[in-house]
């Protein structure tokens, strides 16, 4: 399952994004979802204790001005590898 986090974990349910969760999923930040990669977060550290493929949109990522604050704990990918975890998750669940 490929999920897509496009809001604040802050104005999202992360716990719950998180608890359907299994190992094998991926979880791509994008838009105003990119604020749950940033380094020393709460919502940072419940990301990387999930079973979780962790990816961000470099786009939304540069342009909120987080590049030098963002984790390198999570891929920064562009557009055509956004298409990869498409095809590589099939299903996908939007947050």
């Amino acid at each position: 399952m490929l999920y897509t986090l496009s809001r604040s974990p802050y104005a999202s349910d992360l716990a719950s994004l998180l608890l359907t969760a299994r190992a094998g999923d991926d979880l791509l930040l994008l838009q105003d979802g990119v604020i749950a990669g940033l380094a020393g977060t709460p919502a940072l550290e419940k990301l990387l204790a999930a079973p979780l493929g962790l990816y961000a949109l470099d786009v939304d990522v540069a342009a909120r001005g987080l590049t030098a604050h963002f984790s390198d704990k999570i891929a920064v990918i562009g557009y055509n590898d956004f298409v990869s975890l498409t095809v590589k998750q099939p299903q996908q669940m939007a947050w």
